[in-house]
């Protein structure tokens, strides 16, 4: 049985694979070229944290701490964004998108010498990412981490083997696809940090241009939260 078409261009394969990749390669950047951060998986930079201050390196506890508030601030930008947005002609994820963009093609241009200030902008897009797009066919998932994946794609695979629901199938294959473009996306990403430096930070940025590109694609034309969201489009044009 084939993986079923998302109804909403947000919580397609095709974006999937695209978030994943960027998601993946900014964990290498963050890593190999900006100290050995990790810009992604916060629970590592926590874990990391908590050995600087049982060591009392406390010039390293910023290193990590700091990140960590930007991720978090990353989400409470893509919250407000959601929450204020008011142009319905363009999703509120694709401006967060843009966001991320802008982020990551300053990130680029940081130099080697200010690593932290490179991390906290790329900490601050992975939390506008994590935020902006939480589901894949209307499953709960993340792009810029594994372990939900990990453990979401295990129990699917367990309910397939009891039930023999197709389903469960292609749940498994959405959530162990998601951290095989994760891993892409490292691979090349090392690769990448080798032959470009901090300036490859660029091929992500272009991995999200792609996949903000694609969010035009409007997969949810006759559906009807479509109907209702053109409906207050031409209410809200008259009354002005």
């Amino acid at each position: 049985m084939g993986i079923r078409r998302a109804e909403q261009t947000s919580e397609s394969v095709e974006l999937a694979i695209l978030l994943a990749l960027s998601g993946g390669f900014m964990d290498a950047y963050s890593y190999l070229a900006r100290g050995q951060v990790f810009a992604n998986a916060q629970t590592g930079n926590m874990l990391l944290l908590g050995l600087s201050v049982a060591d009392g390196n406390w010039s390293r506890v910023s290193q990590y701490a700091i990140p960590i508030l930007c991720f978090a601030a990353g989400v409470v930008v893509a919250r407000v964004v959601c929450i204020r947005s008011r142009n319905l002609t363009a999703h509120w994820r694709q401006s967060c998108l843009l966001l991320e963009i802008a982020l990551l093609v300053a990130v680029a241009f940081v130099p080697e010498g200010l690593d932290r200030v490179a991390n906290c902008l790329t900490s601050l897009a992975c939390g506008i990412q994590v935020q902006s797009f939480r589901k894949l066919h209307g499953r709960p998932f993340a792009t810029t981490m594994c372990m939900g994946n990990m453990r979401s794609g295990t129990q699917e695979l367990i309910d397939y083997i009891v039930r023999r629901d197709p389903r469960h199938l292609e749940g498994m294959a959405l959530h162990f696809g998601t951290i095989f473009c994760f891993v892409c996306g490292a691979v090349v990403g090392s690769r990448l940090v080798s032959a470009l430096g901090v300036h490859a930070m660029l091929v992500s940025a272009a991995m999200l241009l792609v996949a903000f590109l694609i969010m035009f694609w409007d997969r949810e034309r006759n559906t009807a939260a479509a109907a209702e969201r053109r409906y207050l489009r031409e209410r809200r044009r008259r009354g002005r």
